[in-house]
């Protein structure tokens, strides 16, 4: 399958942290967007809630617990990569 490069752009604080997130899962942010896209076409739905906090009134997401679908495809990523 061919490869296409894609444009985003983020807030610079946010990528930063991002990346150092998932570079403890041994992986770069590319790896990350894909396996969300391709969890996301999988489950036909964002793979995890978005929701206000109340106290806080800023929107968060629920990290996958174990369990998880999502933490599935990590884990299998993780394999592959040796």
């Amino acid at each position: 399958m061919a490869k296409v490069s894609t444009n985003i752009s983020l807030d610079e604080d946010l990528k930063r942290d991002a990346q150092a997130l998932f570079a403890e899962f041994g992986m770069d942010l590319t790896t990350a967007v894909t396996i969300f896209l391709k969890q996301s076409l999988r489950e036909g739905r964002i793979p995890f809630s978005i929701h206000k906090v109340k106290e806080q009134s800023t929107y968060q997401m629920h990290r996958p617990n174990e369990q998880s679908h999502l933490m599935a495809v990590v884990d299998e990523v993780e394999r592959r990569m040796g």
